[in-house]
């Protein structure tokens, strides 16, 4: 499918028959916010089986390349949606990391230094690219109506669902919902009419982002540099993204003016002096950027859920914004069908809750570290930094204390309430709560990925007598290179079972069909 110029789409407004209804219309699900986690919301629901409306108070796509490191983890779950391998096909794939102290690099990381993955560690792609597809693979499903300038000003909540107030170019109309996801965005609108907030820690300092169109020759790396020579005393990161457009960041401190930074005279010697004086470029979009590591203290409200930035946010460095909201909803999706299937208790909701705002946490507190280290606040704070990385040139252990920002990898749900503890000697990663490891297997002769051969429900894997022999029940599978195997411990006759969400649930050395549905139970909130 040949990409189109999504950034100058425009989305029909069309009127719903919801508003010429005398009483309001009910939805089980309306998701407020048409962004890459609200779309991914849809989809989600809509594989499932579950009729999905979305308001969205706008008739674009996002503007300018915002979001665009787009992690493994989120790929493998757009992967199940549809539309993973696309956005990987489209993007600049990348795995290494090189970190420059002024004229000099200091070190560089390979994000996945072994073989035998479906997706690279992380892939570059402008925002307006992954809402498009997106956008596009909504259409698949009849489940799905999208409503462009269909602004919400008003929310009751009420102990079966919410009342939607929603105000369009035709005048305003009521919606009645079962379930609210709010996928509106950091300043959510749908937090604050319900008079709830966002806390955590504001950032005194400014960012400027430069998207340029250029022919280089730097390598698909992530570059990161402290007190360059072309722009002393702050910290500049430059990507590769596709088409030809390389995303720069510069640090600007808290004085800068936010509306003079953007303007092209204060821009364009910014990037010469990092490109050189005679370099050829055309600046695309320019913004200024301050940030907050913060959450909402609860992500579930009754019948109204939060999702991504509007739940919780983080500073762009290690990309953990755009990615964990992703992840929100994948945690979400499974969860909401089997409840409104009425196989799974409404409690079960509260389990998305939990387990996301311990993943907030721990997003929230990496990121705080890279900040802190990128922008140091003190005089003494700088002296540690800079120390570390005069260290890091030739001290192993200093590099380890570098922090150009931790790069986003999925949490793993320790102490969820939905996982069956071990009552089996295990090693490796791949603990109850663990987001599963992808390995390569032969299915029918045709060469694949383990991942690919998940269901959307709960998932018996099981591990045969013969060597490279695997079963996921109704499937069976060659461990194609012995990495499934070693990545899951595996011995003859070991077991796992995996969440609709691809999470471990729990784990044995032998099948036990009692202890298998009494871990589908736990797994589903069920009582005991």
């Amino acid at each position: 499918m040949a990409d189109v110029d999504y950034q100058s789409l425009v989305m029909p407004y069309r009127r719903s028959a919801d508003q010429d209804r005398p009483e309001p219309a009910r939805h089980p699900v309306v998701v407020v916010g048409a962004g890459p986690v609200g779309l991914t919301m849809a989809i989600d629901l809509a594989q499932r089986g579950v009729a999905v409306v979305v308001l969205d108070d706008d008739d674009r796509l996002s503007t300018g390349s915002r979001a665009i490191c787009f992690s493994k983890r989120a790929l493998e779950i757009w992967d199940r949606l549809g539309c993973g391998r696309r956005m990987a096909d489209k993007g600049v794939r990348w795995n290494t990391g090189r970190v420059f102290f002024g004229d000099d690099e200091i070190y560089n990381f390979d994000l996945l230094p072994e073989a035998g993955h479906g997706f690279p560690a992380f892939v570059n792609l402008q925002q307006y690219y992954a809402e498009g597809y997106l956008l596009e693979r909504t259409e698949d499903f009849p489940g799905i109506e999208i409503r462009w300038r269909n602004k919400v000003t008003g929310i009751l909540p009420a102990a079966d669902g919410a009342q939607l107030t929603i105000d369009t170019p035709d005048g305003s109309y009521d919606l009645d919902a079962d379930w609210v996801i709010a996928a509106d965005g950091s300043r959510s609108p749908l937090r604050a009419m319900m008079g709830l907030e966002a806390k955590g820690r504001v950032f005194r300092d400014r960012f400027l982002i430069a998207d340029v169109r250029m022919t280089a020759d730097f390598p698909s790396e992530r570059w990161f540099w402290f007190d360059p020579p072309f722009h002393r005393n702050q910290s500049v990161l430059l990507h590769r993204q596709p088409d030809d457009v390389w995303r720069i960041d510069f640090q600007l401190g808290w004085d800068a003016d936010p509306i003079a930074e953007r303007q092209p005279e204060r821009v364009l010697p910014r990037v010469r002096a990092l490109l050189g004086p005679d370099a050829q470029f055309d600046l695309e979009w320019c913004s200024v950027y301050t940030f907050a590591c913060q959450r909402m203290e609860r992500f579930c409200h009754g019948r109204v859920v939060f999702v991504g930035d509007a739940a919780h946010g983080v500073s762009p460095f290690g990309a953990r914004g755009a990615n964990s909201g992703v992840q929100d909803v994948d945690n979400l999706g499974w969860k909401l069908a089997l409840v409104l299937e009425g196989r799974a208790p409404e409690s079960l909701i509260d389990s998305y809750g939990a387990e996301r705002e311990y993943a907030a946490d721990e997003n929230i507190l990496n990121s705080t570290r890279s900040t802190d280290f990128i922008t140091p606040k003190s005089q003494m704070s700088r002296v540690f930094r800079d120390a570390v990385l005069d260290l890091a040139r030739d001290c192993g252990f200093a590099r380890r204390l570098v922090n150009s920002g931790r790069l986003s990898v999925p949490a793993t749900l320790h102490g969820s309430s939905l996982n069956t503890p071990d009552i089996d000697a295990f090693a490796g990663a791949m603990v109850p709560g663990a987001v599963c490891a992808d390995a390569p297997v032969i299915r029918d002769g045709r060469r694949g990925w383990f991942l690919e051969n998940l269901g959307a429900g709960f998932t018996l894997l099981c591990f045969g007598e013969g060597p490279g022999d695997a079963v996921v029940v109704g499937r069976d599978l060659i461990d194609a290179e012995g990495l499934l195997a070693r990545r899951y411990d595996a011995r003859p006759g070991t077991c796992y079972l995996i969440r609709p969400d691809q999470h471990v649930a729990a784990r044995w050395r032998r099948h036990d069909a009692d202890l298998v549905a009494a871990a589908i139970d736990r797994a589903m909130g069920k009582p005991a």
